[in-house]
């Protein structure tokens, strides 16, 4: 497993976490910035929580992806388990207004339709901060592979 690094650059880190975002940005002066990110993530306001979730395509989204993103959700292509992600993301998305976020770890769609029928009955505030700490280990994970 590869090591957090002590120093990445934004461009870097967008690819780990799927854009380039204010939190991004912040991330790129911190010296260690993958663990840092697992407190700063929380620290920021709920508009910026918001814009690095929805940073990340939808569970089940074919077009779009990036290599790392194209790579965890597989080529499982049930279209009825593709549907039902959509129509789900959509329910979600609607309630708690934010992308539902995942650490998919190459687990299969059905699986994680399982996870999302779960958590869109959470609170939102509670919601927030899964999808939060989902994000970071998505960006710790994806470093370690490269």
């Amino acid at each position: 497993m590869r090591e957090l690094p002590r120093k990445l650059s934004s461009d870097e880190l967008a690819g780990l976490f799927e854009g380039r975002t204010r939190f991004v940005e912040r991330l790129a002066d911190e010296s260690d910035p993958l663990a840092r990110a697992r407190t700063l993530v929380h620290e920021l306001p709920d508009e910026e929580k918001r814009e690095v979730l929805d940073a990340h395509p939808a569970i089940g989204q074919s077009r779009g992806l990036s290599s790392h993103s194209a790579a965890e959700q597989g080529q499982d292509a049930d279209p009825e388990v593709l549907s039902e992600l959509a129509r789900l993301n959509a329910a979600y998305e609607e309630r708690h207004g934010f992308r539902f976020v995942v650490f998919v770890n190459r687990r299969p769609k059905s699986e994680i339709l399982e996870v999302l029928r779960t958590r869109i009955d959470n609170r939102t505030d509670v919601e927030l901060e899964t999808a939060l700490d989902e994000l970071v280990a998505i960006a710790c994970d994806r470093w370690s592979r490269t």
